[in-house]
């Protein structure tokens, strides 16, 4: 019958065969035997052992055919191991562990969830939500105990807001294989250190560059943790900052003349904040009246603007020169925000520096950070940070997965 030699390769049994398949108002049934007196693996060591007695029925949820739920039926062996000296249960190919799915169905639930929400995974193949969970647990567990990670040369570290509330996960990335190495719940020295508990020996030594922005927990432990690897500061994050500076300094102008000439300055925030190259015809012509009326706002987005070439420089030496000339224009310029920022720059002058001798950025940190966040929508979030960072292990890890008969993805 074609369909018991389909089975008997999918489900790659050598010692077993399929008695039967019956069919019942709700589900097909597969039951299986014992081929014979054949002996059968031990389920620690896989040392094919003499059988001393059967178990009681067990079953095992297998993949749908057809959309007809399929149950596969089978009475467990023990056997009399040589190597372990004791009576154990025989090793099922079809089975991992105590888990009532069958490894076709573990694997098919996960690779669905990694393109659908678990709920509706759960509802297509009829089965619980728990259920789904437990198939994603069972594939991350299993890719990140066979994942090889020696050969990472350059991380980037980055938090994901979880939820409302400033609540973080901490998560780590291969720059180089664009992959989520670790993720851990808050963004303290404690959270990342955990990362370095794990990992720390497997990175030590092989890890070139490491990029993050500038919070001084993550700093901290990276001076302490990978002391010979180089510690670039992200230059989106700096923009970021200075775009920041920029606004301050346009809302404050706008609270001052919002008496005598409340439209002057109205709307314009996304004038000051863009490129010039990006700019629409409209917000040229608005940007050129702007610029005649000597505003601070004015003086704060040539010194932004002129911050960009920073980034064309190709030699450090030549780019520290340009940044002391930067430092005292934007100290010199009677506006704090910018003042703050220069002053923000000069602490972390190292770190942003070091972009010059290794110019590695963010920029795939960022794109994964917006794979997360499409993770959690696609699900309408999770309530606990456990599950989350399952998810993220499932979505982003790449994690390797075993040779199978047929791939579902």
């Amino acid at each position: 019958m074609l369909l018991k030699s389909v089975l008997r390769r999918t489900l790659k049994i050598k010692w077993h065969k399929v008695q039967r398949i019956v069919e019942t108002a709700d589900r097909i049934e597969v039951h299986l035997d014992r081929k014979g007196r054949r002996r059968l693996r031990c389920g620690r060591c896989g040392t094919r052992a003499r059988v001393r007695d059967r178990l009681t029925v067990r079953r095992w949820k297998h993949v749908p055919l057809w959309g007809i739920p399929v149950e596969l039926v089978y009475r467990p062996a023990r056997v009399c191991c040589p190597t372990c000296r004791k009576v154990t249960v025989e090793a099922i190919p079809w089975s991992q562990g105590k888990c009532r799915l069958s490894r076709g169905l573990i694997w098919l639930l996960s690779a669905m969830g990694k393109l659908l929400a678990w709920e509706v995974v759960a509802r297509m193949y009829h089965v619980h939500w728990n259920t789904v969970k437990a198939a994603v647990q069972q594939a991350v567990a299993y890719g990140r105990e066979h994942r090889q990670i020696g050969a990472v040369l350059y991380i980037g570290i980055d938090e994901l807001s979880r939820r409302k509330g400033h609540v973080y996960v901490t998560n780590v990335y291969d720059l180089t294989n664009k992959s989520l190495l670790w993720s851990g719940e808050g963004r303290d020295k404690e959270t990342l250190r955990k990362f370095f508990q794990e990992h720390g020996e497997a990175l030590q030594g092989c890890v070139q560059g490491v990029c993050c922005d500038m919070w001084q927990p993550y700093v901290e432990v990276l001076e302490r943790e990978l002391p010979d690897a180089i510690l670039v500061f992200d230059k989106f994050h700096l923009v970021r900052h200075l775009n920041e500076a920029v606004d301050e300094v346009r809302r404050q102008e706008a609270a001052e003349l919002k008496k005598e000439h409340p439209e002057l300055l109205k709307r314009t925030r996304y004038i000051w904040l863009k490129n010039p190259e990006n700019l629409t015809d409209p917000q040229k012509a608005r940007l050129g009246h702007l610029e005649r009326l000597n505003l601070r706002t004015n003086r704060a987005y040539l010194l932004k603007e002129t911050f960009r070439e920073l980034w064309h420089y190709s030699r450090r030496g030549w780019a520290e020169r340009f940044l002391k000339k930067w430092f005292w224009w934007a100290t010199h310029s009677r506006l704090k925000p910018m003042r703050d920022f220069a002053w923000l720059l000069r602490k972390h002058q190292e770190g942003v520096l070091n972009y010059f001798a290794m110019p590695i950025t963010n920029g795939v940190v960022e794109g994964l950070n917006n794979k997360a966040k499409v993770i959690s929508h696609r699900c309408y979030g999770f309530r606990t940070a456990a599950t989350f960072i399952l998810a993220l292990y499932h979505g982003l890890g790449r994690l390797p997965e075993p040779q199978t008969v047929h791939r579902f993805l």
